[in-house]
């Protein structure tokens, strides 16, 4: 192996594996026997025979008895290029790679305009230590097959042993998009395998990863990758969205720091990052990067509605509305900046402007759910209960599986005396979501007004047992929360007891699990972190712990 290989693909194991795997033997088609040359005719004879054997060793995978044969083919008629290329690979294969050299050169030498001679070259040029002549090889593959991922590839290997990395992700980015439903990940799972200390390597295949939509594996590749180079803004950027995507908002805007730190004029880095910090919570800090993600672009009126956004979280209802009246005025036709409009207003008991807003939202788009589910509750606010019942309708008609939509249904035929109607609903919201705690209890309340005490009392009774996991459930995420706080401060003791309660309060509570996990292993309790972050992944397998 090659030290300077941060791909590893000169891999004679790797090679094997492809080469015996495909019917073309790594894109060489197998000529038929008239379709190939001899000065003989009884020399034709005997090479087919042979070259038939050849091929039906390989197909079987015996690499001994295949070079028996090409080595034969090959001392009959030198100048047979698809032999020499075969025997080239089959002793490249088999390790002898000095001696695969001369015939693979042949090969290129006989057949110039073959790009699969140039890239086999290439290959084994890299295994012989020889990285100028395999970057030349490589190229004069990508010149004469510009559309080949395999000789994208061969390229990506050479650059990145000749130290252009930047080369390298760009003809590795050329491959993936060439052969994007390739066997990409599995090819660049064994790169990572022979060379575990490659970077680029395990960025794209943190992204070949995403793009299956493997998103833990996707990030386990590019946490490793940016724990090797940590300076990698993109491959910061597509672990932070991942991140934050599988519900780990604290890990996601520590990447997202990073890519600031990389590159502090990038305004969706901030933006970014205020969408994190929205997650967790820090209203303040996403405020503040929200506002320099707008200095930075001043005129993006997605900035200015996540502002608004962050405004609203932080229940300054008066901001988050001179946001979104202000971004209106750019984007009038921007349904989410009404709808988060209708939603301020609402939340400041002015229910007329809030309706007005919700309807806009609602016209704009009627496939959206929200608009008309919040438009209903706000007309059962003000007691409009004909026309909340018509939106609640309509949000699930555009949602269908809308357990709350349902739920609040069920609450609005209630208070209209359609008791039937009712419990329909509610039964629905039941079915669509079992833990939901006031859909049993409003319709235990509604079989009691129907004179099914029966009924009524079981449900009464799983709307108080849930009740109770509810409250210890919230339990839990207080407790876990504060460990989070303690453990940041570095206060790792008072952390570890908070994710124990919470632990105590809820024992599958993944996320406690999980920063038990982190705050063990920054305790150097190895075998302990690793049991709880095998417990949270077996809970969430979007939990996935960062590379040892």
């Amino acid at each position: 192996m090659i030290a300077a290989n941060h791909f590893g693909w000169g891999s004679r194991s790797v090679l094997l594996r492809i080469c015996v795997a495909l019917p073309t033997y790594c894109g060489l088609a197998v000529l038929l026997p008239a379709a190939r040359c001899a000065r003989q005719e009884t020399t034709l004879t005997e090479a087919d025979s042979l070259y038939s054997q050849g091929v039906a060793a390989l197909k079987r995978g015996d690499l001994a008895e295949a070079r028996k044969a090409f080595e034969a083919i090959v001392k009959r008629n030198p100048n047979d290029a698809k032999a020499q290329n075969l025997l080239g690979m089959i002793l490249f294969s088999q390790g002898e790679t000095k001696s695969a050299l001369p015939h693979l050169r042949a090969a290129v030498h006989l057949n110039p305009g073959s790009a699969e001679a140039h890239r086999t070259l290439s290959t084994a040029l890299l295994e012989a230590g020889e990285a100028k002549g395999a970057l030349t090889e490589a190229r004069e593959a990508v010149r004469l097959a510009p559309q080949s991922a395999d000789a994208q590839f061969a390229l990506a290997r050479a650059l990145d042993v000749s130290g252009d990395i930047a080369g390298s992700k760009d003809a590795l980015r050329k491959a993936l998009e060439i052969a994007p439903n390739r066997e990409a990940a599995t090819q660049l799972e064994s790169a990572t395998q022979l060379d575990p200390q490659s970077a680029p390597a395990f960025y794209y295949l943190g992204l070949a990863r995403r793009d299956s939509g493997d998103s833990a594996g996707a990030i386990s590749a590019l946490q490793s990758s940016v724990a090797l180079i940590r300076e990698q803004p993109q491959a910061q950027n597509q672990l932070g969205l991942l991140l934050q995507r599988s519900g780990q908002p604290h890990q996601a805007a520590s990447a997202f720091r990073e890519v600031i730190r990389l590159a502090p004029a990038d305004p969706d880095g901030q933006n970014n990052l205020g969408l994190a910090l929205l997650q967790t919570g820090d209203g303040d800090g996403a405020i503040a990067a929200f506002k320099e993600a707008l200095r930075l672009r001043p005129d993006d009126v997605s900035y200015q509605g996540n502002l608004g956004a962050a405004y609203l979280q932080k229940a300054d209802f008066t901001a988050a509305v001179a946001e979104f009246q202000s971004a209106l005025e750019r984007d009038p036709r921007n349904q989410s900046l009404h709808y988060n409009l209708g939603l301020a207003l609402k939340l400041q008991d002015k229910l007329p402007e809030a309706v007005r807003e919700l309807r806009k939202a609602e016209a704009l788009d009627p496939s959206e759910p929200d608009p008309p589910y919040t438009l209903g509750v706000t007309l059962w606010q003000m007691g409009d209960l004909e026309n909340a019942a018509a939106e609640l309708h309509n949000a699930i008609r555009a949602k269908p599986d809308y357990a709350e939509a349902y739920y609040t249904l069920g609450t609005v035929l209630k208070q209209q005396g359609k008791l039937d109607q009712a419990a329909a609903a509610l039964r629905e919201a039941i079915r669509l979501q079992p833990d939901f705690a006031g859909a049993h209890t409003t319709l235990a309340a509604v079989l009691r007004q129907l004179g099914d005490t029966e009924g009524a009392a079981a449900e009464s009774r799983a709307g108080a047992e849930l009740a109770k996991r509810n409250t210890d459930l919230q339990a839990a995420v207080f407790a876990t929360n504060s460990g989070k706080r303690l453990r940041a401060t570095g206060d790792l003791d008072h952390a570890i007891a908070q994710f124990r309660e919470a632990l105590a309060a809820t024992p599958d509570y993944a996320p406690a699990h999980f920063e038990l996990g982190l705050a063990l292993e920054q305790q150097g309790k190895k075998e302990e972190a690793r049991q709880e972050f095998e417990k949270a992944a077996s809970l969430d397998p979007k939990l996935v712990p960062p590379p040892p």
